[in-house]
């Protein structure tokens, strides 16, 4: 299901200084190290997948990861842990096509519905999410607490 060019494909550790600097356009900097470092961890499991998108000239310009969110209060659901499209290719395609993907990957596992969170300040991406058909479902507080 590759588009115009595009093509999409688990991530290996060779992508961790593309999959950094693309942290870096979403606002969560990490070193090359670092990310390789979670690549490892994310592909030894089975509830989780890390997706690439690259183009014709093989450079990578977005990427997706998607886990399972098995809950008591619910049927199984996957939740989208970062999707990132490349501010030079954004509009052409790219993040609906890594979308497709994270819902075949979602389906495939049994889960009834993909879900995602989205900072209140990403307008730009909340338009992107609802006109691929993804709905509000409810406002709320993220807490954390260092370890």
């Amino acid at each position: 299901m590759d588009s115009d060019g595009i093509k999409v494909r688990p991530a290996t550790t060779a992508d961790a200084v593309d999959i950094s600097a693309l942290c870096d356009q979403l606002g969560y900097p990490a070193s090359s190290e670092q990310v390789a470092k979670r690549i490892k961890a994310i592909q030894r499991l089975d509830d989780h997948t890390l997706l690439v998108a690259h183009g014709s000239n093989s450079s990578l310009i977005g990427w997706v990861h998607i886990y399972l969110c098995p809950l008591v209060v619910a049927d199984l659901e996957a939740e989208i842990g970062g999707l990132i499209v490349d501010e030079g290719y954004r509009g052409q395609g790219v993040g609906k096509l890594l979308m497709r993907y994270a819902e075949i990957w979602s389906s495939e596992k049994g889960c009834q519905a993909l879900r995602l969170r989205s900072n209140i300040i990403r307008k730009n991406a909340h338009v992107f999410y609802e006109q691929i058909g993804y709905g509000k479902t409810k406002t709320q507080w993220v807490f954390r607490k260092e370890l």
